[in-house]
């Protein structure tokens, strides 16, 4: 039995620590060991915690994964606070934060509103991985993406938001909502575009996958890491990859995230002018 800490927050923080960049924590905890283990796995990151939430009521959330030989998964979830998001709890007044790196608030859309309209007031970009609760309200989700620079969703989850069949038909109409559109496809790969280029990316690497969980986190924070420093699409998308592919050959959400100077390889791209 392995245990260790995840989320989509916490994975992407760890991401930016290890890129050398500042790295700050917003979330809910419970008073528990579980929370305990999140922030001394953060602290040892150098992840900044001194914006994390407590909650009264619940306990921190806490997953059980059964991995199959395939690295494929199945999750018995509680979610505990991680799913019972207070707006006051979220304030970006005092960080002198560039960049605001949000994942599923599970479908709370009236912290998301709060945040993403701070963010605009404080000229804080944001880069949002939408989850099932967002999704359950296409309608309130396009209004919140005037706010968001860069979005980043899967296949199905782009056809939820807009009309299209290819992934080049989706990303271009996510290009209406957004400036930079990332769209994943599982092993089929990748499509992004930041409404100048539109790259196209396959697998980076064909290796045993161990575990499947926080790829995802890995790709869009290794994304943003590179993204926010002024690379350019094809080398944030590839160091998005490898950071992803990286992570699936470990037990575990954090431990394959790259490091700062982890050597890359080039990897199967196709990039063209919009």
């Amino acid at each position: 039995i392995n245990f260790s800490t995840g989320g989509g927050a916490t994975n992407a923080a760890v991401t930016f620590a290890r890129q050398g960049l500042a790295s700050q924590f917003m979330g809910t905890i419970g008073h528990d060991p579980a929370g305990l283990a999140v922030l001394d796995d953060l602290d040892k990151e150098g992840v900044d915690t001194t914006h994390v939430s407590y909650s009264d009521r619940y306990n921190t959330g806490y997953s059980v994964l059964l991995l199959a030989p395939s690295g494929e998964r199945t999750i018995l979830t509680y979610r505990g606070a991680s799913t019972h998001y207070d707006a006051r709890y979220f304030d970006l007044t005092d960080t002198d934060a560039d960049w605001l790196y949000v994942s599923s608030m599970a479908g709370s859309m009236e912290a998301l509103d709060k945040i993403f309209a701070q963010a605009r007031e404080l000229n804080i970009k944001v880069f949002f991985n939408p989850g099932k609760g967002e999704l359950r309200h296409p309608q309130k989700l396009k209004a919140l993406l005037d706010d968001v620079t860069v979005l980043s969703v899967n296949k199905e989850e782009a056809a939820q938001i807009i009309e299209g069949e290819s992934l080049e038909e989706l990303t271009r109409h996510l290009l209406h909502y957004v400036p930079v559109a990332i769209i994943s496809d599982g092993p089929n790969g990748v499509m992004a575009s930041d409404g100048k280029v539109l790259v196209r990316a396959g697998m980076y690497q064909d290796v045993k996958v161990i575990d499947r969980t926080g790829a995802g986190d890995a790709f869009g924070s290794g994304f943003l890491s590179q993204w926010s420093q002024g690379k350019s699409l094809k080398d944030s998308i590839v160091f998005a990859s490898a950071n992803s592919t990286s992570v699936v050959t470990k037990i575990g959400a954090k431990t394959g995230i790259l490091r700062s100077g982890a050597s890359l390889h080039e990897m199967p791209l196709t990039e063209k002018a919009l």
